[in-house]
């Protein structure tokens, strides 16, 4: 089933419509029974965040976060997918990024979206840095730990 799926892969500045974006995915399909979105919002830390601005080296993005989900769709059955990541700066309470998997059953979406999500917060090639409100050096955002071992249990 998942052969035939080819992933929409969106490195973009401009920001995205989520509705739109799952009525693409779906649009003329009866076989999608489950589709499964993830959002990732700008979150304001404390206040003190006046945008986040993502770098990315273009092409190497696309293709690494293209190779992910051509991944994604030899391991679960997905009849869709779609994923989106915006760069340059983003303003708290704006998306940064959407993942949507749609299958027949949603147990496949939901783990193809948990794995897609997992690799983004970890392996995709983005930079972030805080700009702050009070005008002090946000600098670049530290990967966590708690990322990289989300991460992990893909590829126990």
């Amino acid at each position: 089933m998942s052969a035939a799926v080819v992933p929409h892969v969106s490195v973009q500045r401009d920001d995205f419509d989520i509705t739109r974006e799952i009525k693409a995915l779906t649009a003329g399909r009866s076989d999608i029974g489950a589709v499964v979105t993830f959002s990732g919002l700008c979150r304001d830390e404390g206040e003190k965040l006046v945008a986040l601005e993502l770098e990315h080296y273009p092409g190497m993005a696309e293709a690494e976060i293209g190779r992910i989900a051509a991944e994604a769709l030899q391991r679960w059955p997905l009849t869709g997918l779609r994923v989106i990541h915006r760069h340059g700066k983003i303003l708290p309470g704006e998306n940064i990024v959407l993942v949507a998997a749609a299958s027949a059953h949603r147990q496949a979406a939901f783990e193809a979206a948990s794995f897609l999500m997992d690799f983004l917060k970890t392996n995709a090639p983005f930079w972030k840095k805080e700009h702050r409100r009070d005008g002090e050096e946000g600098g670049w955002v530290e990967a966590k730990a708690s990322d990289d071992e989300a991460q992990s249990r893909w590829t126990r």
